[in-house]
């Protein structure tokens, strides 16, 4: 399966963005709940998505049915079995967003990138076209 350069690039800058906003994350309220007790501690995988209290990711859209369109939704998941209040996740929510539009610039300098709400969720749209091969 052929993929363009170009995306392979976008989406290795997407999720170094994601890694630091884990780290954030992870730094600022990874001692907010218990740890899922299967779930491995911070640092002790390679992948930040398989350790610690946060995983954190972009998913794509087409945004069929949404106001904003196409684009990434920010998905936010803790692992623990406490509850997490709505007002908690919504706090988590808009700090990683915070983040996220903060440093879009820096990730991807020259590029049209902002983080909107798009219903309940926040979501990066704008440029994301990869130009010739």
């Amino acid at each position: 399966m052929y993929t363009h350069p170009k995306l392979v690039a976008f989406t290795g800058t997407l999720e170094a963005l994601f890694r630091e906003v884990d780290e954030f994350l992870e730094d600022e309220w990874g001692s907010s709940f218990s740890l899922h007790p299967n779930r491995p501690q911070r640092g002790e995988t390679n992948n930040p998505e398989m350790d610690g209290l946060y995983n954190i990711g972009p998913d794509f859209t087409t945004g069929l049915g949404s106001e904003k369109g196409r684009g990434y939704v920010i998905s936010l998941k803790a692992a623990t079995l406490e509850k997490v209040s709505p007002e908690q996740f919504e706090f988590l929510m808009e700090q990683a967003a915070l983040l996220i539009r903060k440093k879009l610039p820096e990730y991807f300098p020259g590029r049209n990138l902002e983080v909107v709400r798009d219903g309940r969720a926040f979501k990066i749209i704008g440029d994301f076209s990869l130009g010739e091969a």
